[in-house]
C-alpha cells in the first residue's frame, strides 16, 4: 500500500514542486519515495511519484515509478493483486527482474493491453503511461478500497491518492464546489464521482479514466459495473442452501489465504461482531502459529464490544491485544481529522477507526478487517426498515394520494399523520425508494444552504432492475455507502498510522458470488446474514455471537455541548458565515444555537440532530485547515 501523484500537462512543474506534493502523502509511504519527469509527444510531460510502504519485495527493486523491460510502459501503483503469484505464471516470457505485483501488472498489460484489468484480484489505485500509444491510464479497483483523485485542467489531468498533493501543485486554484454540500451534510460524505472542489473528480469503482496526447481529450468507462454484474450473475443461481454455503466458504477460505501473503507482520481487527470474527477464524484456520487480533474496547457499557472480541479470540487461539480509550484519548484525535481526511468526512466512528490503526501498528503492517458484510449479506438494521416500508407501501401511496386532494391538503393533513406513517407516505419517488426517511434533516439543510445542488440522495435505484427492496439497496450501498463512506474511513484511519487494511469479503470472488445466491440465503425471518453466520458456526459457538449489532459509538452530543461548544458557536457566527459565502448565516446560527440550547429533550433540534451539527463542525474544521 502506498500513495502515488502525478500529471500529463503541457506545463510541467520541477521535480521539486513534485516531490512536496508526494511527500504530503509520508504517512501512506514511509519507506520509500519516487519521482521522476519525462517528456512525452505533442508537447507533453508526463510526471510520476509515489510514497511505497513495502509489503512485498521489501529490495529496491519494488521500487517505483517502474518502467517495463522494454522500456514502453511507466507506473505508480498503490495496492496489492493477490493473484500475482498466478498471474505470473501465465507470463513467464517476461525478463522479471522483481518479485513484486508492480512488474506483473506492467507484464500484463504488455500481453493483453488494458483489458488485464479484468484478470487482477485485488485493490488497487494505478496510474500507467504507454509511450507507443502516448496515453495515460488511471485505473481503480472493482469496488473502491483504494482513492483515486484527478483534477481536470484545461491541458491535461493531475492525479493522487489523497487530494493533498493536488492542492499543493503550484497552479490548482482550490475553488470549493457548493453543489455537493448539502448532500454532504446528509450523507456525511461526499460520494464517487464529485469531490470538494470544481473540475476535481474521483476515478470511481472499477473505473478507468485515459488521456490522450494525440487528441488532448480525457474519456472514461467502467470495466466492472454493479448493475451489469449483478443482473449477469442473477441469471446464474446456484442450488441448494448446503452447497451454496459449502461454496461460499471455499471462496472465502481462499480469499483470506490470499491476502495472509506478505513479507511483513499480519494481523485482524477484531470487533466480536460476526464479519471480523469469521475473518479472523479463517486466518487462524491457515496459519501455522497464533494470529495477531486486535480490539479496542470503550469504559461505556453501551459502546463497548472488546469483551466479546476477548472471548472470541481465546476460543480461536489468537494472539490478542486490547486496549481500553477513555474518552478523552478519543477527543484528542478530533483535530487530526482534516490532516488525514482532506476533504469534508463526518462519520465519526473515524475516531476510533484510527485508535484500533493505532493499535495494530505497533505490532504489524497490514491487517484483515471485515468489511463488505454487511452491504453484500444484508446485514445493516436499515434492511429490517427497507422490509417494513415495502409492505406498507401501498398503502403509503394511498395515503399520500388521499392527503394530496385540495380539501385535505389545505388543512395539511400530512403534517398531522403520526411520523411512521409521514414517512411511508412521503416515500413515493421511485428512484429512491430504499431511502427511506430523513425528511426532517433534508429540511433543515435545505434552509442552511442557499444554492440548489445534487439531490440529497442518490436517485439511481432502478438502473437495479430488482423489485426487492433489501436487495435494491444493498446495491446502492455497496456502490455509494460502502466506497464513500466506509473504505474511505479505514483506508486514511489505517494510512494514517502507515498500516495496509486487507478485506477478504470484498474479495471479486466473493461479491460476484453473492449475487448468485437467492435472497432467502443472505435474509430470512428477520435473520440478517444468514449465511456468514452460518459459515462463522462452524468455527465459533453461537453463543459467543450472537447479541444485538453495535458500533464504533462517539458522544458527539456531549462534545458539542461541552468541549467543542466555543468552537461550534464561532464557527456559526454570522459575521464568520457572511464572510465564507456558503451557507444562509441567520438560519445556520440559529439552528446550531438551537440545538446547543434544546439538548436532550428537545424534540426536532435537539439531539436528533446531532449528526447535522457534526457535518457542519467537520466541514469548518477541513475549510479552517485548508482554505
Amino acid at each position: 500500500m502506498c500513495g502515488i501523484c502525478g500529471f500529463i500537462s503541457k506545463r510541467s512543474i520541477t521535480l521539486d514542486q513534485l516531490k512536496a506534493m508526494n511527500d504530503t502523502m509520508y504517512h501512506r509511504g514511509p519507506n520509500d519515495s519516487g519521482e521522476e519527469i519525462f517528456e512525452a509527444k505533442e508537447g507533453y510531460c508526463v510526471g510520476m511519484a509515489q510514497r511505497r510502504l513495502s509489503i512485498l519485495d521489501l529490495s529496491m527493486l519494488g521500487h517505483q515509478p517502474m518502467h517495463s523491460a522494454n522500456e514502453r510502459l511507466v507506473i505508480s501503483y498503490n495496492g496489492e493483486i493477490y493473484n500475482f503469484l498466478e498471474l505470473r505464471e501465465e507470463l513467464r516470457d517476461y525478463p522479471f527482474k522483481s518479485h513484486c505485483d508492480t512488474e506483473v501488472i506492467l507484464a500484463a498489460y504488455l500481453k493483453w493491453g488494458i483489458s488485464c484489468i479484468d484478470r487482477f484480484q485485488g485493490m488497487f489505485a494505478i496510474s500507467l503511461y504507454d509511450r507507443e500509444t502516448n496515453e495515460l491510464y488511471l485505473v481503480r479497483d472493482r469496488i473502491g478500497k483504494k482513492p483515486l483523485y484527478y483534477w481536470q485542467k484545461e491541458d491535461g489531468l493531475v492525479y493522487a491518492s489523497e487530494l493533498k498533493p493536488i492542492m499543493a501543485h503550484p497552479d490548482f486554484p482550490k475553488q470549493i464546489r457548493k453543489d455537493v454540500i448539502k448532500r454532504y451534510m446528509f450523507q456525511q460524505c461526499i460520494n464517487e464521482p464529485d469531490s470538494i472542489f470544481e473540475n476535481v473528480y474521483k476515478v470511481e469503482p472499477g473505473g478507468i479514466v485515459r488521456f490522450s496526447v494525440q487528441t488532448g481529450k480525457t474519456d472514461k468507462w467502467k470495466y466492472w459495473d454493479i448493475a451489469e454484474v449483478y443482473c449477469r450473475k442473477k441469471a446464474e443461481p446456484v442450488g441448494s442452501y448446503e452447497e451454496a454455503k459449502e461454496e461460499l466458504k471455499n471462496i472465502l477460505q481462499d480469499s483470506v489465504k490470499k491476502r495472509m501473503i506478505a513479507d511483513v507482520p499480519l494481523g485482524t481487527f477484531l470487533s466480536g461482531g460476526y464479519d471480523s470474527s469469521l475473518v479472523t477464524a479463517l486466518a487462524q484456520e491457515a496459519s501455522s502459529e497464533p494470529v495477531k487480533t486486535y480490539s479496542i474496547g470503550f469504559n461505556e457499557e453501551k459502546y463497548n464490544e472488546a469483551k466479546y472480541a476477548k472471548e472470541v479470540a481465546n476460543y480461536l487461539g489468537t494472539k490478542h491485544t486490547e486496549t481500553y480509550i477513555d474518552e478523552k484519548t478519543m477527543f484528542g484525535l478530533v483535530e487530526s481529522i482534516p490532516k488525514y481526511y482532506d476533504e469534508p468526512f463526518a462519520d465519526s466512528s473515524q475516531i476510533p477507526s484510527m485508535l484500533v490503526s493505532d493499535l495494530a501498528s505497533r505490532d504489524v503492517t497490514v491487517v484483515l478487517s471485515g468489511d463488505g458484510g454487511d452491504e453484500f449479506f444484508c446485514g445493516y438494521n436499515i434492511y429490517d426498515s427497507v422490509a417494513k416500508a415495502q409492505k406498507l407501501d401501498v398503502l403509503g401511496q394511498l395515503t399520500y394520494g388521499v392527503c394530496n386532494l385540495p380539501p385535505f391538503k389545505q388543512m395539511k393533513l400530512m403534517e398531522k399523520l403520526p411520523f411512521a406513517v409521514q414517512v411511508v407516505a412521503g416515500n413515493h419517488d421511485k428512484t429512491t425508494k430504499t431511502q427511506i426517511g430523513g425528511s426532517s434533516y433534508i429540511r433543515a439543510i435545505d434552509k442552511m444552504l442557499p444554492e440548489s445542488g445534487v439531490p440529497f440522495k442518490y436517485p439511481i435505484e432502478q438502473k437495479y432492475g430488482e423489485k426487492n427492496w433489501q436487495e435494491r439497496r444493498m446495491l446502492l450501498d455497496e456502490e455509494t455507502y460502502l466506497p464513500g463512506d466506509i473504505l474511505c474511513k479505514v483506508d486514511r484511519a489505517s494510512m494514517k498510522y502507515s498500516i495496509e487494511s486487507r478485506c477478504p469479503i470484498l474479495d471479486v470472488n466473493v461479491m460476484e458470488y453473492s449475487y448468485r445466491l437467492p435472497h432467502s440465503y443472505k435474509y430470512a425471518n428477520g435473520v440478517k446474514k444468514r449465511i456468514l453466520k452460518d459459515i462463522t458456526y462452524d468455527y465459533i459457538p453461537k453463543e459467543l455471537l450472537d447479541r444485538p449489532k453495535v458500533g464504533f459509538g462517539v458522544p458527539l452530543d456531549k462534545w458539542m455541548r461541552g468541549p467543542l461548544k466555543e468552537r461550534l458557536v464561532d464557527m456559526c457566527s454570522v459575521e464568520y458565515l457572511k464572510k465564507q459565502d456558503i451557507f444562509n448565516a441567520e438560519y445556520v446560527n440559529r439552528f446550531i444555537h438551537e440545538y446547543l440550547r434544546t439538548g436532550d429533550k428537545g424534540p426536532a433540534t435537539g439531539s436528533n440532530f446531532s449528526k447535522t451539527a457534526w457535518s457542519f463542525f467537520a466541514f469548518q474544521l477541513w475549510y479552517q485547515t485548508y482554505m
